[in-house]
């Protein structure tokens, strides 16, 4: 498969993305000196804009993108980084994307506040807007994610993780956001609710597509992928789908002597254990042929729109996430 780069994504839209870009500087304003000074910083952390980009491209190939499609972008966004800097207060992580992580450089207390105050300026854009469709979309998608953390959080104390109970967190966790974002995009710019449902559908299966690659990764590596180190996961004592595969068919003393070194906490040469003994077991290839099955579903829900380059480029964007580990 030929390897996709995210500007062949984001080619249809590109004055659109800028114009959101502008926007979102606009809803970080702060007449509080530190916060303008975090905030400052968040923006020298250029992530994939990724959600705000399926929003766009969900609204694009809904009908068009409007006003409400920016304020939906900019909604998910802060939304987006809200959770990115509470998970790093949880996870005690002291980078994101290569820089010092805000609870690193400004402490715990302040990187709260922090997530709270992105939050509320989401929140906020979206009443002004109006928009109280998103924000009825956007507070059962904080419901989820803050279920599907702290089910992950009880599961890695007990490391009693099955596969539905998998499924079950990243869905929660990573998928309801990716679906939040092209409903979002969808209720922007059409009020037809097959549509809007099929664009919902679509944004679920990319995001567990997604989330099942990024689990894959921690096994296979990707140099490419700053702040994804080989084997994090295990030594976070995170059971992931390429590891609940390998356990089932593995015969039951190996699997125990696999989740006692886990339990253990896990040094290098324990990691290169476990990571073996998911290879062995073809924990990979079968997360991949999983993977590979909701990218597939992702795709075909995008038959319910009319072609056009952005529908192209929501094709291109499931491809993108196959291709990670590439």
């Amino acid at each position: 498969m030929k390897k996709i780069s995210l500007s062949d994504i984001t080619k249809p839209i590109e004055p659109e993305l800028e114009k959101f870009g502008e926007q979102f500087k606009l809803a970080l304003k702060s007449k509080v000196a530190l916060v303008e000074l975090i905030t400052r910083y968040i923006h020298r952390q250029k992530g994939k804009k990724i959600r705000p980009l399926l929003v766009l491209l969900a609204s694009s190939v809904c009908g068009g993108i409007n006003e409400r499609s920016y304020r939906g972008a900019t909604l998910v966004e802060l939304l987006h980084t809200a959770t990115l800097v509470h998970d790093d207060v949880v996870d005690n992580a002291e980078t994101r994307r290569g820089f010092p992580s805000i609870n690193a450089v400004w402490k715990n207390k302040i990187a709260v506040l922090m997530g709270d105050y992105l939050l509320s300026r989401g929140l906020m854009a979206a009443v002004d807007g109006n928009d109280f469709d998103f924000l009825k979309v956007i507070t059962d998608t904080v419901k989820r994610m803050s279920e599907g953390e702290l089910l992950q959080i009880s599961k890695t104390r007990k490391l009693d993780i099955d596969e539905p109970t998998y499924f079950r967190i990243i869905s929660d966790k990573t998928a309801s956001l990716f679906s939040t974002c092209c409903e979002v995009g969808a209720r922007a710019s059409t009020s037809d609710e097959e549509k809007i449902l099929a664009m919902k559908r679509f944004g679920e299966n990319l995001g567990i597509a997604f989330q099942i690659r990024d689990d894959i990764l921690d096994y296979v590596g990707n140099k490419s992928l700053i702040g994804k180190p080989l084997g994090g996961d295990i030594k976070e004592k995170k059971i992931t789908l390429p590891l609940i595969f390998a356990i089932k068919q593995s015969p039951k003393d190996e699997a125990k002597r696999i989740i006692r070194m886990i339990r253990n906490g896990a040094n290098k040469t324990d990691v290169e254990s476990v990571i073996q003994f998911v290879n062995d077991n073809n924990g990979i290839d079968y997360a991949e042929k999983i993977a590979d099955e909701y990218s597939a579903n992702a795709i075909d829900q995008l038959k319910n729109f009319n072609n056009s380059e952005s529908r192209i480029a929501l094709d291109l964007l499931v491809k993108f996430v196959v291709t990670r580990i590439n």
